[in-house]
């Protein structure tokens, strides 16, 4: 396991201890993008597909790839961008490395509760709506599809008593977002919940909180994060 690291969410003061995510590189070492100790995180408002990958080598084999730049969930709704040290240090004379391949490996299983939950990479909108349904499946969620009516706020999924909305976009979650979803599982009677990339406004954060609405944030990595009270209970309880 990597050595966390504190990080200080800038927004609300609170700390955290962060460990780095662990991949398995493609000769099977263990790899984890090797953090910069005491250097400040910074706050994501938008998302760029290429700035959100960073380059890390393996110090068994020597190989380069690309892995997604580790971030944090902050409680308080705020996503963090941690630094990564950047790849700099030379080869030591008389080891041979093979040459970096031409890929991106896939990430290992995310360590939550049921080990069984198998993330998926995410590099565009169609694999955070494809993370969001094996997420909502590994909760017990069954027969989850995508109706052809698609919100202006993102994606919306069904399952049986379920309407789930996934926000791919660059921007934060807001209020007007949170109750349109909100509105939809009470005219359907349904429970609801929301997963975004980029987080939540302040405001959506704590009218979710107030009508109970789960707020999970989605890194790269294809892992939800539970951000309020309601999405730590369904993931204690499952569907």
């Amino acid at each position: 396991m990597a050595e966390p690291v504190p990080v200080r969410c800038p927004c609300c003061r609170r700390d955290h201890l962060f460990a780095s995510p662990v991949y398995p590189c493609a000769c099977g070492a263990p790899l984890a993008p090797p953090l910069v100790r005491a250097a400040p995180p910074e706050r994501i408002t938008h998302r760029t597909w290429t700035d959100d990958w960073v380059t890390v080598r393996c110090t068994e084999c020597g190989r380069q790839d690309q892995w997604p730049q580790p971030e944090l969930g902050c409680p308080c709704g705020t996503v963090l961008r941690i630094p990564v040290r950047p790849v700099s240090t030379p080869v030591p004379a008389g080891r041979s490395f093979p040459a970096p391949p031409a890929h991106i490996p896939l990430p290992r299983t995310a360590t939550v509760p049921r080990p069984s939950f198998r993330p998926v990479t995410i590099r565009t909108a169609r694999d955070a709506v494809t993370a969001a349904t094996r997420y909502l499946q590994w909760l017990g969620f069954h027969d989850v599809v995508q109706p052809d009516t698609r919100p202006a706020s993102g994606t919306d999924l069904r399952a049986q008593g379920l309407i789930a909305r996934v926000d791919p976009s660059t921007r934060p979650a807001t209020l007007r977002d949170v109750e349109c979803l909100w509105l939809s599982g009470m005219s359907a009677s349904a429970s609801t919940v929301f997963f975004s990339l980029a987080g939540y406004e302040n405001d959506a954060r704590s009218r979710a909180d107030g009508v109970g609405v789960p707020l999970f944030v989605m890194d790269l990595t294809g892992s939800p994060q539970p951000v309020n009270g309601p999405a730590d209970a369904l993931v204690s309880t499952g569907a």
